[in-house]
């Protein structure tokens, strides 16, 4: 079962920042994230969402495969497959860029409408929806990302020990190590 995490940041960047970072760390295997967004509330107050999975490209793409696919068999009956491929690609990837606006994968966006709408001018808010991690070499990883813990679905001791790890994060320095956020979190999702 995955785990819900929403963390808040001071700074407009750091959500982006944490972001890349743990997309850096799903290469190597360290977290698996089902779903991530970024939620950034603009000095005007007005909130800008960024998906880390376009649905509307993903959508198209297969779409596009499948109606590619089918345009080429029913294309072979008339014993014009290319026609077929052609108008069946460019059906398949318009329905699928329409499903893919139409649905709502991973965490809910009302959901992240709502908790961005609490955010302070000039913040941002991280939203992740985690499979699995390796708790202690993650946070070691963001050990320089100042934030809090807004929402959570994990156990309220491993919510008292991310909140912890994320108030003490500071800039590595050389002669300090990562010890203290690796020493601060025991557990994560998918870890115990």
């Amino acid at each position: 079962m995955a785990e819900l995490v929403v963390v808040g940041f001071d700074c407009l960047t750091d959500a982006d920042g944490v972001l890349t970072e743990l997309t850096r760390l799903q290469k190597e295997y360290l977290i698996d994230l089902e779903d991530a967004v970024v939620a950034i509330r603009g000095q005007d107050g007005s909130v800008r969402i960024k998906q880390s999975v376009n649905l509307v490209s993903l959508g198209a793409a297969g779409g596009g495969l499948r109606g590619a696919m089918w345009g080429s068999l029913i294309g072979l009956l008339f014993l014009n497959p290319l026609a077929g491929f052609a108008i069946g690609g460019a059906v398949g990837a318009g329905s699928g860029a329409l499903s893919g606006s139409m649905l709502d994968y991973g965490i809910n966006d009302d959901f992240i409408r709502s908790i961005g709408d609490t955010l302070k001018p000039e913040t941002s808010a991280l939203f992740l929806l985690i499979r699995k991690s390796q708790p202690e070499k993650i946070l070691a990883e963001l050990s320089g990302f100042k934030g809090h813990v807004i929402r959570s679905s994990l156990s309220p001791e491993q919510e008292a020990k991310l909140q912890a790890a994320l108030a003490r994060a500071h800039p590595p320095s050389p002669s300090d190590g990562v010890e203290a956020a690796g020493a601060a979190v025991a557990s994560l999702p998918g870890t115990g």
